[in-house]
């Protein structure tokens, strides 16, 4: 169940230049207006442990409003877009700042209003859109009249509000959003293995003979995926990744000598020293149970393809703020020329609170604002579609009795983001209950295991994330391609557990929405890779999920960069202005069209689908069309 701060976007009475101003000593609380419902829904099914002492000092992050927000979609469009003047013409994080950012001075009255209400502001994030703010629970309690409790789950303690927070109507004009009251860990690790199928694992089979490929399913390393996706021409050119940097989102901690070893053990040569360690909010946990072999993998992938960049590793921890809070510090420091994630929770968590449909859209709006700066800036950004198929909301632990919802994943479903789906490439498989034989390359969904007399509550609904978003509209870049779908009808978050099923919450039918995935690799664990992960034993075989593929497209940008001597920003205008030309498919052409299975409701067809997206890269030949339009629109100035 999403659990979040819930907001108010009503507009203030006064202007915040104004109405933030103390008017001496201790400033009373402006009106306020409530948000949700009065008993919150923040802890259902954890035990309450009782309010949170009073003098517990707590971090939260204030969110603040992008300003001229319809401009800077207009801007991100232009400098996007093959073709138009401005394409490629990037802003610094001083120039985003001063034209779609909250002042200097606004900050400053904000500043001095919480400061007046005993809070103090410990940070002020470059982009002037996100503040640390530091006070006790009393206080908290007090400016957001809320109360704090503590909780527990599963044997992890957490605090939340037990009712939902008041927002002070003086603030509505600049803050967007206030995380960091809820400590949960709730966002999930794409990543799936093929010991979910048989219990049993799989023997690891390292590269032989000079090669930093093994050439065997389940055992695959980036020098297979090299070879799977045509990158090795870029090699042969001296394309390495060189003068690149890569940024990998995260939230949780590693031991960056785990990427060594892989690098080091499969032969490949890279850049040294290259790795530098971001820990944002304190950095997120290291353990197996946490997901450090999550961040271990989204290294070792995005650096094996890309041996020459250079790699910052952002981790926070695994709570609201901290999802939020480490894309602000990746996006404002602006170090970073591509970036991905493999974290994510469905996107209907964040607006369908279990309780009857309480509004979070703030937290998918904080996301939203940061990524459009990664765009406006030239940052290249990938996410993980998901492992749960086309029915994100049944791929989380907690609610194995709700309802088959289709659903999508959050933030891969954000309009600028890169969706990174998922397949299953050609090999025969040798399982416990019979062999299998994959002839193509084909949407990755386990239903194709089902013939073997696999129960399908084992298989069920593990496959590559895909369909289209109940939240955001299709974006600009997506309009008119054929094989857009919108909503199904007849989706309900319908909760089986009690006597008498509840329904909680009805997704709108035949919404036109942001289709994803948009662009495919191989992530299936019954064809998947190796893994070096210290907290997971060492070496691990038949590991898999999309967080394989948005790592691999980050290091791939990275390639793609060095090569065109500079940043590519947001991939999905240049994917889908090549999949309209008509010259994405066939041989010598960027594109490998998937016909062929599906995510367990999408099926793969001929061109865009929601199952693989616009298909899967042949990375030469998407360099050779990048470097063409590069080159023309240069010729146009």
């Amino acid at each position: 169940m999403k659990k979040g701060f819930a907001l108010v976007a009503a507009p203030a009475a006064l202007s915040v230049a104004t109405a933030l101003m103390p008017s001496g000593g201790q400033m009373a609380l402006a009106a306020t207006e409530k948000a949700g419902t009065e008993a919150s829904v923040a802890a259902a099914g954890a035990k309450d442990l009782g309010p949170t002492d009073e003098g517990q000092v707590i971090t939260a992050s204030l969110v603040l409003k992008v300003r001229n927000r319809n401009d800077l979609a207009a801007c991100i469009q232009d400098v996007s877009t093959p073709g138009s003047p401005e394409y490629r013409h990037f802003l610094s994080v001083a120039e985003f700042k001063r034209r779609y950012a909250p002042s200097d001075a606004e900050i400053a009255a904000l500043t001095r209003y919480l400061e007046a209400n005993g809070l103090r502001v410990r940070e002020v994030y470059p982009d002037n859109l996100l503040l640390k703010v530091e006070g006790t629970a009393e206080q908290f309690n007090t400016v957001f009249d809320t109360t704090l409790h503590n909780y527990l789950r599963h044997g992890r303690r957490f605090y939340a509000p037990a009712r939902f927070p008041r927002i002070p109507k003086a603030l509505t004009d600049i803050v967007l959003a206030v995380v960091g009251l809820d400590t949960e860990a709730l966002a999930r690790p794409m990543s799936a293995r093929t010991a979910q199928v048989d219990g049993q694992s799989t023997r690891v089979v390292l590269p032989q003979g000079g090669s930093t490929a093994t050439g065997v399913p389940q055992d695959y390393t980036v020098g297979d995926v090299a070879n799977l996706y045509d990158v090795n021409p870029l090699y042969q050119h001296g394309v390495t990744g060189k003068g690149q940097t890569l940024g990998i989102v995260t939230l949780a901690d590693f031991d960056p000598s785990d990427a060594y070893t892989y690098w080091d053990t499969i032969g490949l040569k890279y850049k040294p020293n290259r790795i530098t360690q971001v820990h944002v909010d304190g950095g997120g946990p290291l353990g197996a149970e946490d997901g450090s072999g999550e961040t271990a993998l989204d290294v070792e992938q995005a650096g094996g393809l890309a041996p020459d960049a250079d790699i910052l590793v952002y981790d926070a921890p695994n709570t609201d703020a901290g999802f939020i809070d480490v894309f602000y510090k990746a996006i404002s420091a602006n170090l970073a020329d591509s970036l991905s994630v493999s974290w994510g929770m469905p996107e209907v968590l964040y607006y369908a609170e279990l309780n009857g449909g309480v509004d979070y859209t703030s937290e998918l709006q904080a996301f939203h604002q940061v990524f459009m700066e990664a765009a406006v800036q030239g940052q290249s950004l990938f996410a993980a579609s998901g492992d749960a198929g086309a029915y994100d909301v049944n791929g989380v632990l907690p609610y194995p009795a709700f309802s088959k919802v289709v659903s999508v994943d959050s933030p891969a479903a954000d309009p600028y983001v890169t969706a990174a789906g998922g397949t299953t490439v050609p090999a025969t498989l040798t399982l416990s209950k019979g062999t299998v034989t994959i002839k193509e390359e084909r949407a990755w969904a386990w239903d194709y295991l089902l013939p073997l007399g696999y129960d399908e509550s084992i298989l069920f609904p593990v496959g590559d994330g895909g369909g289209v978003s109940t939240y955001w509209s299709l974006p600009w870049y997506q309009r008119g391609l054929a094989g857009i779908a919108r909503t199904p009808a007849g989706q309900s978050v319908v909760d089986n557990s009690g006597s008498t099923p509840q329904d909680y919450y009805d997704l709108p039918a035949h919404f036109a929405g942001r289709n994803l995935p948009d662009l495919s690799m191989n992530a299936d664990p019954e064809t998947g890779y190796l893994l070096y992960s210290t907290p997971d034993g060492g070496w691990v075989a038949g590991y898999g999920g999309t967080s394989f593929v948005a790592p691999q497209l980050n290091g791939i940008a990275a390639l793609l960069e060095q090569s065109v001597h500079g940043r590519v920003g947001l991939w999905n205008p240049l994917l889908y202005t090549i999949a309209r030309s008509g010259s994405g498919y066939g041989l010598q052409r960027p594109f490998n069209d998937i016909t062929a299975g599906d995510n367990w409701y999408w099926q793969s067809a001929q061109g865009y689908d929601q199952a693989t997206g616009i298909g899967t890269p042949n990375v030469a030949n998407l360099d050779k069309v990048l470097t063409n339009l590069v080159s023309e629109s240069q010729n146009r100035r």
